[in-house]
């Protein structure tokens, strides 16, 4: 006899596959994985057990000033803050999260999305990011800023949430 409890698991797993059915591979993600925010848990939920997620050593920059904002703010210990950068850091280098490079080009593509995407009020380190999930061939890009939401789908990438 199956109870609540005995279907709970099977539900869960529809629900982890119907968010990665509404996100398709592969992801460029600005990491809330790292930094408790509103909807961190929802977004670790859709990328657990992922394989196809883009991080640029850009993001990690920025999740350390988030970091850095909190600790300026009370909020957590310094000894924390690193723990974390250091476990994104395993995960990028340790193959877990599939790194891609700011280079030149990025640099140049980021430049073209500031010029052509005027109606879309980017900043430069949001044009970096848009510049490095195309640049990966990302077809969907996780960010909780609007603006770059926007750019995003106005480039084709399916945007999270």
């Amino acid at each position: 006899m199956r109870t609540a409890f005995n279907r709970r698991p099977v539900r869960w797993r529809e629900q982890r596959a119907a968010y990665r059915i509404q996100v398709p591979g592969p992801l460029y993600a600005l990491l809330k994985l790292y930094v408790s925010e509103p909807g961190s848990d929802e977004f670790n939920r859709m990328v657990q057990g992922r394989e196809d997620l883009f991080v640029s050593d850009l993001t990690v920059t920025e999740v350390a000033s988030a970091l850095a904002r909190r600790l300026r703010h009370g909020a957590g210990t310094l000894e924390t803050a690193r723990l974390m950068q250091h476990a994104i850091l395993e995960r990028l280098d340790g193959g877990i999260y599939h790194r891609v490079e700011l280079t030149r080009d990025v640099h140049r593509r980021a430049e073209r999305f500031l010029l052509s995407l005027i109606e879309t009020p980017l900043r430069a380190a949001d044009a970096l990011h848009l510049a490095l999930a195309t640049s990966a061939h990302a077809a969907s890009l996780a960010s909780f800023d609007a603006r770059l939401g926007a750019a995003a789908r106005a480039v084709g990438l399916v945007t999270y949430p």
